[in-house]
């Protein structure tokens, strides 16, 4: 509100002026050029202007959702027993709705005073009453088919696999060649958001406030205020999004679920397990002892008792941390005996390091991947014909239950059969990820083996440069249980997986190596 001197003779008016969005207010300065021309027409009424109230924000029609106008009915207010002249531009500024028009010209000339346009002279006969609200109406009409129209291109756009609201976290709107304005990742936030749905999908995060607390640990995420926390209902919005999974929907436009043409964050079947751990229907725990400074604990075994350890942080006299495995069971002989944590990961490092196959192996390995590979190329074909097959049946599913909408006279039975549709379109979009993940290209075979024999040659190479997670992953892909692991003289024998398994008995058979030297 602007406040200025008005002469002692003279009557006093306001000034009223508004724009649609902040949009308008920054890039036509519609507000300046609505209070010049009403200060224009005050000066030649012979008005003092005392004071002005902007809005740029529509409120739709209420005015009582709008800052300016509320402002202005207070200022009357405080005001009371002194006429005042409120001015304003156009009559499509005072009010776009017909019913709060005249409740708005109701609740001014309650206080005292009234409005002149510099468009429309205000007549209070029936017959310049009657303009008025006609022009109300025009008005009011104007705002509702234009928003009609908005809903209706929004609405196609989205139909065709578009998202068109506000970017969600994690993407931003970006121009493509063939599609135009389209959802894109918004990176490093982008990566952050798939490893915490996918961590909670796993149960690698086992709530939301793990969620949450994942979230607020990275500095890059955007946060709900400058208090650095996430809002609790914000990641509860983000693990129900299907958007992040590439689909997209529009239930109060009647547009249901479909895949969107972004490039999306998660898998649609990662997008569903979601939904079933916060429905209640999947228990995915996750072990609260686990912490990427020991990237052992829980998998390695105390030998005295077969519980897996834990670790700890013990601080010295001189204030220094050291890291240390142990084990608490009760009743076990090394309870409360700490090992080193270099020493402990020494061992077991030594172990991943022996389980190597030798030169001559590695052809034989190529051959074996190659036959499994030929025995897996044609099995998911078989998979991906059974996919389809069930992809079929969905669809007719749907097809008789379409049908039975149309039969149904009774409301219950209507939103039965609804919810049991919506159910199974969803296992369609899941089915049909699937048959495009199913059946993979001969060619791919060259872009897996690679991996796969880095892996075989030298797990712990891998292991060694590998994240928190991946050396979770090369520990289970590696050993086919827990290690156990003995104070005086370390990792017991240890029980490797099929691969290494088998590889290690053809070579001792080949070789006469004893059971336990490298392979």
């Amino acid at each position: 509100m602007k406040l200025h001197e008005k002469p002692d003779k003279s009557e006093a008016a306001l000034i009223y002026c508004r724009v649609s969005s902040a949009k308008q207010k920054s890039d036509g300065s519609g507000l300046e050029s609505q209070e010049h021309r009403c200060r224009q027409y005050a000066a030649e009424k012979g008005y003092t202007v005392e004071a002005v109230f902007p809005d740029d924000s529509s409120g739709g029609g209420d005015f009582m959702k709008r800052p300016g106008m509320v402002a202005l009915l207070a200022f009357l207010d405080a005001q009371q027993g002194k006429p005042y002249v409120v001015v304003f531009d156009d009559l499509k500024r005072f009010a776009r709705d017909t019913e709060y028009h005249i409740k708005l010209r109701r609740e001014i000339a309650n206080r005292g005073a009234r409005i002149e346009c510099l468009n429309f002279n205000f007549d209070e006969t029936p017959e310049g009453r009657f303009i008025e609200t006609v022009i109300s109406a025009q008005g009011a009409l104007e705002r509702e088919q234009n928003r009609r129209q908005v809903i209706q291109k929004m609405k196609a756009r989205i139909e065709k696999g578009y998202h068109v609201f506000y970017p969600p976290v994690g993407y931003r709107y970006g121009k493509d060649r063939m599609h135009g304005k389209l959802l894109m990742r918004d990176e490093p936030v982008a990566s952050i958001l798939s490893e915490a749905l996918e961590g909670y999908a796993s149960g690698r995060f086992a709530s939301q406030v793990e969620v949450k607390r994942f979230l607020e640990s990275r500095p890059e995420f955007p946060k709900s205020g400058a208090s650095g926390e996430v809002h609790p209902s914000k990641v509860k919005e983000i693990l129900q999004r299907a958007v992040y999974a590439g689909y997209v929907e529009a239930p109060d436009w009647g547009v249901s679920l479909r895949k969107g043409h972004h490039e999306p964050l998660i898998s649609f079947a990662t997008h569903q397990r979601i939904q079933d751990r916060l429905a209640g229907n999947v228990y995915a725990p996750a072990r609260k002892d686990i912490s990427a400074d020991f990237p052992l604990r829980g998998f390695v075994q105390c030998d005295d008792c077969g519980v897996a350890m834990t670790s700890c942080w013990s601080k010295s006299r001189n204030g220094q941390k050291h890291p240390y495995y142990l084990c608490v069971q009760k009743e076990c002989a090394s309870r409360g005996k700490s090992i080193r944590r270099a020493v402990l990961e020494a061992d077991v490092g030594a172990v991943l390091r022996a389980i190597q196959p030798a030169k001559q192996l590695q052809h034989l390995a190529k051959a074996i991947f190659d036959d499994i590979w030929a025995m897996r190329f044609v099995d998911a074909q078989d998979a991906h014909r059974a996919l389809e097959s069930q992809i079929s049946d969905i669809e007719r599913q749907i097809e008789g239950l379409m049908d039975r909408i149309m039969d149904a006279s009774s409301a219950t039975v209507v939103a039965a059969y609804e919810a049991r549709l919506e159910k199974l379109e969803r296992q369609k979009l899941e089915l049909m990820e699937k048959v495009e993940n199913t059946a993979p290209e001969k060619a791919d075979r060259v872009s897996a083996f690679e991996p796969a024999m880095e892996f075989l040659v030298n797990p712990w190479n891998i292991y060694e440069k590998g994240s928190f997670a991946l050396k979770r992953v090369v520990l289970k892909l590696v050993f086919l249980e827990g290690l156990r692991y003995n104070r005086k003289s370390g990792v017991r024998t240890a029980k490797t997986t099929f691969p290494f398994k088998v590889l290690g008995e053809i070579f001792d058979h080949e070789s006469g190596v004893v059971e336990g030297a490298s392979l």
